[in-house]
């Protein structure tokens, strides 16, 4: 476990759970997109102002800013 929390601090990556604020945006998306990982993501992304790092066209239906 030293390797990863020695990388997450190098490359200044947070670990975001999930919150209730996160599951409570989650209730009020619209289903454009089924998979229930990426829909969290979609209601972490709203909630906290944060892009998403993706690829999926799917994420597009949703007013979240993406990159890739």
């Amino acid at each position: 476990m030293p390797y990863l929390r020695e990388q997450l601090a190098h490359n200044r990556i947070q670990i975001l759970p999930i919150m209730v604020d996160h599951v409570a945006r989650l209730e009020e998306l619209p289903a454009h997109h089924r998979d229930p990982f990426d829909r969290v993501l979609i209601a972490q992304s709203l909630e906290e102002g944060w892009p998403i790092v993706s690829v999926d066209p799917f994420l597009k239906a949703y007013p979240v800013e993406l990159i890739w």
